[in-house]
Protein backbone atom coordinates (compact mmCIF):
# COMPACT_ATOMS: atom_id res chain seq x y z
CA UNK A 1 0.00 0.00 0.00
CA UNK A 2 2.53 2.41 1.49
CA UNK A 3 4.58 0.75 -2.36
CA UNK A 4 1.72 2.31 -3.85
CA UNK A 5 1.23 5.79 -2.71
CA UNK A 6 5.56 6.70 -3.37
CA UNK A 7 5.06 4.98 -6.83
CA UNK A 8 2.06 8.18 -7.48
CA UNK A 9 4.47 11.13 -5.96
CA UNK A 10 5.61 13.26 -9.20
CA UNK A 11 9.38 12.91 -8.55
CA UNK A 12 11.10 16.28 -8.51
CA UNK A 13 11.80 17.87 -12.03
CA UNK A 14 15.08 19.15 -10.76
CA UNK A 15 18.88 18.48 -11.48
CA UNK A 16 20.21 15.60 -8.78
CA UNK A 17 23.49 16.10 -8.03
CA UNK A 18 26.01 15.22 -5.02
CA UNK A 19 29.23 16.72 -3.28
CA UNK A 20 32.69 15.34 -3.65
CA UNK A 21 33.33 15.10 -0.51
CA UNK A 22 30.66 12.95 0.79
CA UNK A 23 32.45 9.94 1.54
CA UNK A 24 34.91 12.20 3.54
CA UNK A 25 32.52 13.74 5.38
CA UNK A 26 30.30 10.94 6.71
CA UNK A 27 33.32 9.36 8.40
CA UNK A 28 34.12 13.07 10.10
CA UNK A 29 30.60 13.68 11.40
CA UNK A 30 30.64 9.81 12.96
CA UNK A 31 34.03 10.39 14.51
CA UNK A 32 32.35 14.13 15.90
CA UNK A 33 29.17 12.46 17.20
CA UNK A 34 31.70 9.70 18.82
CA UNK A 35 33.81 12.45 20.45
CA UNK A 36 30.59 14.02 21.93
CA UNK A 37 29.01 11.41 23.05
CA UNK A 38 25.72 11.10 20.90
CA UNK A 39 26.77 8.07 20.06
CA UNK A 40 27.70 5.39 23.36
CA UNK A 41 27.49 2.09 21.88
CA UNK A 42 28.00 0.04 18.88
CA UNK A 43 23.98 -0.06 18.28
CA UNK A 44 23.62 3.63 17.94
CA UNK A 45 26.55 4.22 15.68
CA UNK A 46 25.31 1.56 13.55
CA UNK A 47 21.81 3.35 13.75
CA UNK A 48 23.38 6.56 13.16
CA UNK A 49 25.16 5.42 10.12
CA UNK A 50 22.70 3.91 8.60
CA UNK A 51 20.96 7.07 8.55
CA UNK A 52 23.05 8.47 5.75
CA UNK A 53 23.09 12.07 7.13
CA UNK A 54 26.58 12.80 4.61
CA UNK A 55 24.38 11.62 1.92
CA UNK A 56 21.45 13.44 2.46
CA UNK A 57 23.75 16.47 2.84
CA UNK A 58 25.86 15.89 0.17
CA UNK A 59 22.63 15.99 -2.45
CA UNK A 60 21.53 18.89 -0.50
CA UNK A 61 24.57 21.40 -0.69
CA UNK A 62 26.21 19.94 -3.73
CA UNK A 63 28.26 22.90 -4.83
CA UNK A 64 28.69 24.55 -1.37
CA UNK A 65 32.37 24.01 0.61
CA UNK A 66 33.43 21.42 2.69
CA UNK A 67 33.45 23.02 5.56
CA UNK A 68 29.65 24.18 4.88
CA UNK A 69 28.71 20.50 4.20
CA UNK A 70 30.30 19.16 7.27
CA UNK A 71 28.90 21.42 9.47
CA UNK A 72 25.13 20.78 8.17
CA UNK A 73 25.90 16.96 8.11
CA UNK A 74 26.73 17.65 11.45
CA UNK A 75 23.78 19.09 12.07
CA UNK A 76 21.72 16.67 10.49
CA UNK A 77 23.25 13.94 12.42
CA UNK A 78 22.52 15.57 15.45
CA UNK A 79 18.81 15.85 14.44
CA UNK A 80 18.84 12.10 13.90
CA UNK A 81 20.32 11.24 17.27
CA UNK A 82 17.85 13.59 18.84
CA UNK A 83 14.57 11.99 17.08
CA UNK A 84 15.70 8.83 17.95
CA UNK A 85 16.07 9.87 21.27
CA UNK A 86 12.10 11.35 21.49
CA UNK A 87 10.65 8.84 18.95
CA UNK A 88 12.65 5.65 19.54
CA UNK A 89 14.16 5.25 23.03
CA UNK A 90 10.92 7.23 24.49
CA UNK A 91 11.94 10.47 25.62
CA UNK A 92 9.47 12.31 23.10
CA UNK A 93 6.79 10.26 25.05
CA UNK A 94 6.80 12.02 28.46
CA UNK A 95 6.51 15.53 28.21
CA UNK A 96 7.47 16.03 31.95
CA UNK A 97 10.66 13.98 30.97
CA UNK A 98 11.51 16.01 27.95
CA UNK A 99 10.89 19.44 28.99
CA UNK A 100 13.86 19.52 31.25
CA UNK A 101 15.90 18.21 28.89
CA UNK A 102 14.36 20.85 26.34
CA UNK A 103 15.19 23.65 28.71
CA UNK A 104 18.65 22.78 29.32
CA UNK A 105 18.74 22.48 25.63
CA UNK A 106 17.33 26.25 24.93
CA UNK A 107 20.17 27.80 27.78
CA UNK A 108 22.78 26.33 25.48
CA UNK A 109 20.82 27.54 21.64
CA UNK A 110 21.30 31.11 24.31
CA UNK A 111 24.54 31.68 24.17
CA UNK A 112 24.80 31.93 20.22
CA UNK A 113 27.94 30.04 20.39
CA UNK A 114 30.18 32.46 22.23
CA UNK A 115 33.42 30.71 22.99
CA UNK A 116 33.92 32.87 25.77
CA UNK A 117 31.35 31.87 27.82
CA UNK A 118 31.12 28.51 28.89
CA UNK A 119 27.90 26.97 28.77
CA UNK A 120 26.38 24.71 31.34
CA UNK A 121 27.13 21.36 31.89
CA UNK A 122 23.97 18.85 29.64
CA UNK A 123 25.86 16.26 28.29
CA UNK A 124 26.38 15.13 24.69
CA UNK A 125 23.10 16.61 23.04
CA UNK A 126 24.18 20.17 24.76
CA UNK A 127 27.77 20.26 23.98
CA UNK A 128 27.14 19.11 20.45
CA UNK A 129 24.49 21.97 20.05
CA UNK A 130 26.95 24.08 21.52
CA UNK A 131 29.62 23.37 18.95
CA UNK A 132 27.28 23.40 16.12
CA UNK A 133 26.34 27.12 17.23
CA UNK A 134 30.28 27.95 17.67
CA UNK A 135 31.17 26.81 14.33
CA UNK A 136 28.22 28.67 12.70
CA UNK A 137 29.14 31.55 14.85
CA UNK A 138 32.66 31.19 13.25
CA UNK A 139 31.24 32.28 9.62
CA UNK A 140 30.50 36.05 10.94
CA UNK A 141 27.08 36.30 9.58
CA UNK A 142 25.40 37.31 12.48
CA UNK A 143 21.92 37.47 10.82
CA UNK A 144 22.29 33.55 9.80
CA UNK A 145 23.73 32.95 13.20
CA UNK A 146 20.43 34.84 14.77
CA UNK A 147 18.20 32.71 12.25
CA UNK A 148 19.68 29.39 12.75
CA UNK A 149 19.32 29.54 16.74
CA UNK A 150 15.46 31.06 16.61
CA UNK A 151 15.24 27.93 14.33
CA UNK A 152 16.69 25.45 16.47
CA UNK A 153 14.62 27.22 19.64
CA UNK A 154 11.23 26.63 17.58
CA UNK A 155 12.37 22.95 16.92
CA UNK A 156 12.73 22.01 20.33
CA UNK A 157 9.23 23.54 21.80
CA UNK A 158 7.70 21.42 19.21
CA UNK A 159 8.82 18.84 20.36
CA UNK A 160 7.44 19.18 23.56
CA UNK A 161 3.50 20.18 21.30
CA UNK A 162 3.97 16.46 19.82
CA UNK A 163 5.66 14.79 23.40
CA UNK A 164 2.01 16.09 24.95
CA UNK A 165 -0.03 14.62 21.91
CA UNK A 166 1.28 11.70 22.59
CA UNK A 167 0.97 11.47 25.96
CA UNK A 168 -2.88 12.11 25.64
CA UNK A 169 -3.48 10.63 23.03
CA UNK A 170 -4.08 14.26 20.61
CA UNK A 171 -4.41 13.68 17.04
CA UNK A 172 -3.92 17.19 15.49
CA UNK A 173 -6.01 19.10 12.47
CA UNK A 174 -4.73 18.84 9.65
CA UNK A 175 -3.60 22.43 9.26
CA UNK A 176 -2.11 22.43 13.21
CA UNK A 177 -0.31 19.73 12.20
CA UNK A 178 0.85 20.96 8.71
CA UNK A 179 2.12 24.07 10.66
CA UNK A 180 3.92 22.59 13.53
CA UNK A 181 5.58 19.95 11.25
CA UNK A 182 7.44 22.55 9.63
CA UNK A 183 9.18 23.14 12.58
CA UNK A 184 9.40 19.34 13.92
CA UNK A 185 11.02 18.41 10.84
CA UNK A 186 14.33 20.70 11.47
CA UNK A 187 14.42 21.41 7.51
CA UNK A 188 14.50 25.23 8.55
CA UNK A 189 17.74 25.14 10.08
CA UNK A 190 19.22 22.81 7.74
CA UNK A 191 18.70 25.53 4.84
CA UNK A 192 19.68 28.25 6.55
CA UNK A 193 23.05 25.99 6.61
CA UNK A 194 23.12 25.28 3.65
CA UNK A 195 22.72 28.49 2.37
CA UNK A 196 25.27 29.60 4.51
CA UNK A 197 27.68 27.30 2.59
CA UNK A 198 27.00 28.96 -0.31
CA UNK A 199 29.53 30.94 -2.19
CA UNK A 200 27.15 34.03 -2.08
CA UNK A 201 24.64 33.84 0.85
CA UNK A 202 21.94 35.71 0.68
CA UNK A 203 21.13 39.19 2.14
CA UNK A 204 19.07 39.97 4.81
CA UNK A 205 16.24 42.49 2.16
CA UNK A 206 16.05 39.82 -0.13
CA UNK A 207 15.60 36.91 2.36
CA UNK A 208 12.60 38.63 3.71
CA UNK A 209 10.71 39.28 0.46
CA UNK A 210 7.55 37.61 0.56
CA UNK A 211 7.85 35.57 -2.29
CA UNK A 212 11.00 33.99 -1.07
CA UNK A 213 9.37 33.69 2.13
CA UNK A 214 6.56 31.62 0.91
CA UNK A 215 8.66 29.78 -1.65
CA UNK A 216 10.62 28.10 2.23
CA UNK A 217 7.47 27.24 3.67
CA UNK A 218 6.72 25.33 0.31
CA UNK A 219 10.03 23.96 0.78
CA UNK A 220 10.04 22.65 4.12
CA UNK A 221 6.41 21.42 3.45
CA UNK A 222 7.90 19.13 0.30
CA UNK A 223 10.54 17.82 2.26
CA UNK A 224 8.58 16.96 5.50
CA UNK A 225 5.42 15.42 3.62
CA UNK A 226 8.10 13.39 1.21
CA UNK A 227 9.42 12.19 4.75
CA UNK A 228 5.91 11.45 6.17
CA UNK A 229 5.34 8.94 3.03
CA UNK A 230 8.34 7.13 3.19
CA UNK A 231 8.16 6.48 7.14
CA UNK A 232 4.59 5.89 6.98
CA UNK A 233 5.29 1.93 6.89
CA UNK A 234 7.62 1.83 9.68
CA UNK A 235 5.70 4.84 12.29
CA UNK A 236 2.66 3.00 11.67
CA UNK A 237 3.68 0.06 12.80
CA UNK A 238 5.63 1.15 16.12
CA UNK A 239 2.77 3.70 16.60
CA UNK A 240 -0.71 4.05 15.13
CA UNK A 241 -1.09 7.18 16.26
CA UNK A 242 2.23 8.40 14.89
CA UNK A 243 2.57 12.23 13.85
CA UNK A 244 2.32 11.57 9.93
CA UNK A 245 0.27 13.40 7.31
CA UNK A 246 -1.08 9.96 6.38
CA UNK A 247 -2.19 9.05 9.52
CA UNK A 248 -3.67 12.60 10.24
CA UNK A 249 -5.57 12.95 7.01
CA UNK A 250 -6.90 9.66 6.98
CA UNK A 251 -7.80 10.70 11.05
CA UNK A 252 -9.32 14.75 9.66
CA UNK A 253 -11.43 12.47 7.34
CA UNK A 254 -12.49 9.31 8.03
CA UNK A 255 -10.80 7.83 5.28
CA UNK A 256 -9.52 4.64 5.07
CA UNK A 257 -5.29 3.74 4.45
CA UNK A 258 -5.42 3.42 1.06
CA UNK A 259 -7.54 6.94 0.27
CA UNK A 260 -5.05 9.10 2.61
CA UNK A 261 -2.20 7.54 1.62
CA UNK A 262 -3.28 8.89 -2.26
CA UNK A 263 -4.46 12.37 -0.36
CA UNK A 264 -1.21 12.90 0.67
CA UNK A 265 0.41 11.61 -2.01
CA UNK A 266 -1.63 14.11 -4.18
CA UNK A 267 -0.89 17.07 -1.41
CA UNK A 268 2.93 16.98 -2.25
CA UNK A 269 2.42 16.38 -5.80
CA UNK A 270 0.33 19.95 -5.88
CA UNK A 271 2.73 21.64 -3.40
CA UNK A 272 5.78 20.37 -6.29
CA UNK A 273 3.32 22.34 -8.78
CA UNK A 274 3.19 25.30 -6.83
CA UNK A 275 6.94 25.36 -5.84
CA UNK A 276 7.75 24.95 -9.97
CA UNK A 277 5.63 28.32 -10.29
CA UNK A 278 6.29 30.41 -7.70
CA UNK A 279 10.31 29.46 -8.79
CA UNK A 280 9.83 30.43 -11.94
CA UNK A 281 8.64 33.37 -11.18
CA UNK A 282 11.11 34.22 -8.52
CA UNK A 283 14.00 33.77 -11.01
CA UNK A 284 12.83 35.94 -13.98
CA UNK A 285 13.64 38.62 -11.24
CA UNK A 286 16.30 37.06 -9.76
CA UNK A 287 20.28 38.15 -9.10
CA UNK A 288 23.19 35.46 -8.33
CA UNK A 289 22.55 35.51 -4.79
CA UNK A 290 19.02 34.86 -5.42
CA UNK A 291 19.63 32.62 -7.68
CA UNK A 292 22.03 30.47 -5.32
CA UNK A 293 19.21 30.38 -2.80
CA UNK A 294 16.55 29.27 -5.16
CA UNK A 295 19.37 26.11 -6.42
CA UNK A 296 19.21 25.29 -2.57
CA UNK A 297 15.92 25.22 -1.66
CA UNK A 298 15.82 23.19 -5.39
CA UNK A 299 18.30 20.74 -4.48
CA UNK A 300 16.54 20.02 -0.98
CA UNK A 301 13.65 18.63 -2.53
CA UNK A 302 14.81 16.59 -4.69
CA UNK A 303 17.95 15.40 -2.24
CA UNK A 304 15.29 14.35 0.17
CA UNK A 305 13.42 12.61 -2.56
CA UNK A 306 16.57 10.49 -3.60
CA UNK A 307 17.85 10.16 -0.15
CA UNK A 308 14.48 9.06 1.21
CA UNK A 309 14.20 6.27 -2.19
CA UNK A 310 17.08 4.35 -0.49
CA UNK A 311 17.17 4.95 3.06
CA UNK A 312 17.36 2.60 5.55
CA UNK A 313 16.48 4.84 8.57
CA UNK A 314 12.95 4.07 7.12
CA UNK A 315 13.06 0.48 6.57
Amino acid sequence: MRNFAISALREPPFRADHHGATEQVASESVEWARAFGLVDSSHRVHRLQRADAAGLAGRACPYGSVDGLRLLTDLISWLFVMDDACDEDGLGADPARLAPAISTLIDVLDRCGDPDVVPPAVGPLGDALHDLCRRTRLHDRPALLLLFVSQMREYLLALLWEAANRERRRMPEVAEYVQLRRHIGGVRPCLTLTDLAAAQPLGSPLRADPALVALDLLTVDLVCWCNDLFSYGKESQADPDAHNLVTVLAHDSGADEATALRAAANQFNEGLTAFVDAEEALLARADEGMRHALAARRNWVRATYDWSVGAARYA
